[in-house]
C-alpha cells in the first residue's frame, strides 16, 4: 500500500521534470550526499538550448541581481517537513466556514498551500514590511542543502520566530529585503488563477526594487499599473529639511494578461436634462486643456460665441482640450455651454447616451474621498478593538475597492502578511454589500506584541491573536448591520497553525537502537497528535481544500472522518477491523487513508487492498 508523502512538494524536483519534458538532452545524472544517483541539469547545455548562437561562457544580461538571490530561489523550492494543525477553540463556525486563518511563517504556509490552492486564488493583497529601517523582515536560513533544510524544518528551532530588525546600517539592507520577498512572491504566483491579480502596498523605500522584482517573478507583460493614494491629509512637519512624503503605492500585476479590472460604474445621477434637449440627459464637461502654447500651439486660440460675438481666450499655461476644428463642430451642433459672464469659460455638453458603456476606466489615482487616510484606518481599528493596538493599518476601503474591481461570487482572496486582518474585514464587508460569497485566507506570524505596547496592555500576546480578534469583532458588526441578511453570510474562519510534521523524528540509525527501544518507533505518529491533526496533513498531501466540510462518524466502533460526502474517508485508529474496512469500501469514497500501524501484518494490508479492489476499485487507498 502506497504511503503519503507527508511534506510539502519538492519544487526543485518538479522544475527539473518540467525542463526534462521540454529539453530532454539537458538532463544528466549526478550523485546526492549519500552517493545515490539523481537527475540533475547540465546548465551549459540548457543555456545553449535557449540561445540562438554558440554559448562560450557567462554573458552580461539585463536582470535584477543582489547578494543572496540564489539562496532565496533555493528557499522557494526547498520542501519542508511541516503541516497545518487545526485549532478549533480559536475558530468561528469551524465546521461550516469557507474562510481560513493560518498562524505561522508565511513562507511555510505558502509552501503548504501549493497543491491545495494551485491556481485558485483570484486576488492576493499584501502589505509587507516597507523596509524603512525600523521594521522587521523574515530571517530565512539559506545556508544549507535541501536535505538539511528538510530535516531541520520539521523541528522547532531555539530562536523561535524568524523576525529580525533590518536597520539601514546593515550592509545588505536592500538585499535582505529582496531575499525575503523573492521566494514568497514566487510561491504566491503559483496560487493565482489565470485571471488572478496580486496587489502589493509599498512606499518609496522599495517601490523601485519591488517593481523590478515583480517584473522578473510575475512578468513585465503582466504589469497592470501602479495605484497611488494620499495617506495623510496634511504635510509631515517632523522634518522641514525634507519633502513631506504623503503618498503610498499599490503595485498591480496579473497572473497572465487575462487579468482585468472591471472599471468604475458611471454615476448616471450626474446627467440631467434641464433644457429638454432631445438628445437626452447630459452633463457639463471642462474644455480646459493641460498643454502650454510652446508644447501644443494648435490648442491655443480664442473661442468665439457666434451669437454674442464675445471672445474667450485660452489659459496661457493650459490652452483648450480640443482643437479649433473640433470646437467649431461642437458649436454648430449646439454642444457648447456659454458662460453667463465674460470672465467665465465655455464648457462642453456631454450626453449620457454617447458613452460606450456604463463603465469607465479605473484610475491610478485613488481619491482620498473614496479611500480615506491612514489615521482613519487607525481610528477604525481602535474603535473596533478598544485601543490603538496596531500601527499603520490600511483603510478597509482600499482593499474593498480592489475586491470590487477583481473579485465576485465565491472568489478566493489571500493575504499572507495579514497584520490586523484588514483584508478579511474588506472581504466580509464586500459580501455584505453585494451578496457575494467571497472567501479569504489570512496568514500571520505569531509575532509577540512589544512589552508595554497598547496591544500588550490590551491583553494580546501576539499579532496573530490580535488579527483573529479583529475578524471576530468585525464579523459581529457586519452581522448587526446586515440584520436578517447576515444569516446568509459566512462570518466564520477556520484556524490552522503551522507546526512540525505529525510524524516522529527518528534521529538514530537502526543499528544504534536498543532492543528495548524498538517498540517506541512502531507507530510513526507523534503521541500528542490527534486524528484531526493527521486529517489536515492528509488533506494537504492529497491537494484538497482545507475548508472542506468534515463529519466525524463511528464505523464499527472506530472513529472515521468523512470529508465532503466521501471525497475522502480517513481512519487513524491504531487498529481497524475487517468489518470496518469493508463498511468504508461499501461507501465507494474517492480516497481512503488508514494508519499504517492499524494493520498488524503485511497480510492485513494486502487484504485491505483486495477488499477495495473487489468492492470499490476506483477508490485511491493510502496509508500514513
Amino acid at each position: 500500500m502506497e504511503k503519503l508523502r507527508m511534506h510539502s512538494p519538492d519544487l526543485t524536483e518538479q522544475n527539473i521534470d518540467k525542463i526534462a519534458g521540454l529539453f530532454p538532452t539537458v538532463i544528466t545524472e549526478g550523485l546526492d550526499k549519500e552517493g545515490n544517483p539523481k537527475k540533475v541539469i547540465d546548465f551549459d547545455l540548457l543555456r545553449q538550448e535557449l540561445s540562438d548562437h554558440v554559448i562560450e561562457g557567462p554573458q552580461e544580461r539585463y536582470q535584477l541581481d543582489w547578494p543572496g538571490k540564489r539562496e532565496a530561489l533555493f528557499a522557494a523550492n526547498a520542501p519542508i517537513a511541516k503541516t497545518l494543525r487545526p485549532v478549533r477553540e480559536e475558530s468561528v463556525d469551524f465546521d461550516t466556514t469557507q474562510n481560513l486563518f493560518i498562524e505561522g511563517d508565511n513562507l511555510d504556509a505558502l509552501k503548504l498551500l501549493q497543491e491545495s490552492y494551485l491556481g485558485k486564488v483570484k486576488l492576493i493583497y499584501i502589505d509587507p514590511p516597507y523596509n524603512t529601517g525600523n521594521d522587521f523582515v523574515y530571517d530565512d536560513d539559506f545556508a544549507e542543502s535541501t536535505e538539511e533544510y528538510l530535516a531541520k524544518s520539521g523541528q522547532v528551532d531555539d530562536s523561535g520566530n524568524r523576525l529580525v530588525a533590518n536597520t539601514e546600517s546593515n550592509g545588505r539592507f536592500h538585499s535582505d529585503w529582496l531575499s525575503m520577498m523573492y521566494p514568497r512572491l514566487k510561491l504566491a504566483r503559483n496560487l493565482l488563477a489565470e485571471d488572478g491579480v496580486i496587489a502589493i502596498s509599498i512606499d518609496d523605500n522599495e517601490v523601485a526594487g519591488l517593481r523590478l522584482l515583480c517584473d522578473e517573478v510575475l512578468g513585465s507583460a503582466s504589469f497592470l499599473g501602479v495605484l497611488t493614494w494620499r495617506r495623510r491629509p496634511t504635510s509631515d512637519s517632523r522634518n522641514y529639511s525634507r519633502i513631506s512624503v504623503d503618498h503610498e503605492y499599490v503595485l498591480i500585476y496579473g497572473r497572465t494578461q487575462a487579468a482585468r479590472f472591471r472599471g468604475r460604474n458611471i454615476d448616471e445621477s450626474k446627467y440631467k436634462n434641464p433644457d429638454n434637449d432631445p438628445r437626452g440627459p447630459w452633463t457639463s464637461e471642462n474644455l480646459t486643456g493641460l498643454a502650454s502654447a510652446d508644447a501644443r500651439p494648435n490648442l491655443h486660440y480664442d473661442i468665439v460665441n457666434p451669437v454674442t460675438g464675445l471672445s474667450y481666450p485660452p489659459s496661457p499655461s493650459r490652452g483648450w482640450a480640443k482643437s479649433r476644428e473640433t470646437v467649431e463642430r461642437l458649436i454648430c451642433e449646439g454642444r457648447i455651454l456659454w458662460p453667463s459672464s465674460p470672465d467665465g469659460r465655455p464648457r462642453e455638453k456631454k450626453f449620457l447616451r454617447e458613452l460606450q458603456s456604463n463603465v469607465t476606466g479605473f484610475s491610478t489615482w485613488l481619491s482620498s474621498e473614496d479611500i480615506g487616510f491612514n489615521y482613519m484606518a487607525t481610528r477604525d481599528v481602535r474603535d473596533l478593538l478598544g485601543a490603538k493596538v496596531f500601527d499603520f493599518p490600511k483603510p478597509v476601503a482600499l482593499i474593498e475597492q480592489l475586491c470590487a474591481q477583481v473579485t465576485a461570487d465565491d472568489d478566493l482572496v489571500l493575504d499572507f502578511f495579514a497584520g490586523a486582518s484588514t483584508t478579511a474585514q474588506a472581504v466580509l464587508r464586500s459580501n455584505a454589500n453585494d451578496g457575494g460569497d467571497r472567501r479569504f485566507i489570512m496568514v500571520q506570524l505569531a509575532e509577540p506584541c512589544a512589552p508595554g505596547s497598547e496591544a500588550a496592555k490590551a491583553g494580546y500576546a501576539n499579532i496573530a491573536d490580535l488579527s483573529k480578534e479583529r475578524i471576530r469583532r468585525c464579523a459581529r458588526r457586519v452581522a448587526e448591520d446586515a440584520g436578517l441578511v447576515s444569516q446568509e453570510l459566512d462570518l466564520g474562519f477556520r484556524v490552522l497553525r503551522v507546526d512540525s510534521t505529525n510524524l516522529t523524528d527518528v534521529l538514530r540509525t537502526p543499528d544504534a537502537l536498543g532492543q528495548s527501544e524498538l517498540d517506541l518507533y512502531v507507530d510513526s505518529v507523534k503521541p500528542d497528535r490527534t486524528g484531526e491533526d493527521l486529517l489536515f496533513q492528509v488533506l494537504l498531501d492529497w491537494g484538497l481544500e482545507l475548508t472542506m466540510p468534515i463529519i466525524i462518524e463511528q464505523i464499527d466502533g472506530y472513529e472515521a472522518f468523512v470529508v465532503e460526502d466521501g471525497a475522502l474517508i480517513a481512519c487513524f485508529d491504531t487498529e481497524v477491523s475487517p468489518a470496518a474496512v469493508r463498511e468504508v469500501a461499501s461507501r465507494e469514497p474517492l480516497r481512503v487513508v488508514f494508519r499504517d500501524s492499524g494493520f498488524a501484518t503485511d497480510a492485513d494490508r494486502i487484504n485491505v487492498e483486495q477488499v477495495f479492489k473487489e468492492v470499490s476499485p476506483a477508490t485511491d487507498v493510502k496509508a500514513i
